[in-house]
């Protein structure tokens, strides 16, 4: 290993120094928060090549963007490639974004759900609104969703937005990502006037956002992939709820099949972060 990868190793595992002292409260009032220079640009090329060729591998999606429905049109997607790849681990497994996702979410430590990447291809679709926790058999929302762009993202790229405050409004959370996802939860924000915040992401900048959090994705009318990878975190102490849906049942994997009223504590769910060892 180089001196200049040792140095990288150590910035994903050392705190991040970005933090400001009202950035859990902003967290808790908004959903979300938007982090800049979490990663530098050396670190952020030291693992995109990576992820970009285990998405390229692992992708099952092969139909053209023309022939597939809304979901499928807005992004290929790849998940757990920690799994697959030790390069990769190390990222997902960065104790400097598992740190700040605990601060945020004002717990001692978290554990992984899983990663995802999400590689909006050119002429890709719309991301429709939605919340992420929709999905998930998890007891509480004590829940963070961490989204790295690998490059910067422009509007025209489609960066991630954010409805300002929405993760206390329960009306919606019965919708998978979908046409009619897009239709209501698009509705329930202009009435309910959330704030919706769209901004481009310089490189380095991460978001965090609650679980309940709705947010959405404009198309990528740009010329290359807008590629994106995340990790979502959960209270370390969370225990596995009885699903409510057939995609929590089906999200039961992610868990390593526990039972209902157990914490998740297997070999696929890791604590990457604890305060108190």
């Amino acid at each position: 290993m180089t001196a200049t990868t040792e140095s990288r190793v150590r910035e994903i595992d050392t705190p991040y120094e970005g933090l400001s002292s009202t950035a859990t409260a902003d967290f808790n009032r908004d959903g979300y928060v938007r982090l800049s220079n979490v990663l530098s640009p050396e670190t952020i090329a030291e693992y995109e090549p990576t992820i970009t060729s285990e998405v390229i591998r692992l992708n099952t999606q092969h139909l053209p963007l023309e022939e597939r429905d809304t979901y499928g049109k807005a992004f290929l997607q790849v998940t757990n490639l920690w799994e697959h790849n030790d390069k990769v681990k190390e990222l997902v497994f960065s104790k400097r974004l598992a740190k700040i996702a605990a601060d945020l979410l004002g717990v001692h430590s978290v554990r992984l759900y899983h990663d995802q990447a999400l590689y909006k291809e050119p002429s890709g679709g719309i991301t429709p609104w939605h919340a992420d926790q929709y999905y998930w058999p998890l007891s509480s929302d004590r829940t963070v969703t961490v989204w790295i762009p690998l490059q910067e993202t422009p509007m025209e790229m489609g960066p991630l937005g954010f409805a300002r405050g929405s993760h206390n409004f329960s009306l919606g959370r019965d919708l998978p990502i979908s046409d009619e996802s897009e239709r209501e939860i698009r509705r329930t924000v202009l009435e309910q006037g959330f704030e919706d915040v769209v901004e481009p992401f310089s490189l380095g900048d991460v978001s965090f956002h609650r679980g309940w959090t709705f947010h959405h994705a404009g198309p990528n009318r740009g010329e290359v992939p807008r590629r994106v990878m995340t990790v979502i975190y959960m209270d370390a102490d969370i225990r596995v709820a009885e699903p409510t849906n057939d995609n929590q049942r089906g999200d039961l994997h992610w868990v390593d099949r526990t039972a209902v009223g157990q914490v998740p504590d297997t070999p696929k769910n890791p604590v990457l972060y604890d305060a108190r060892a």
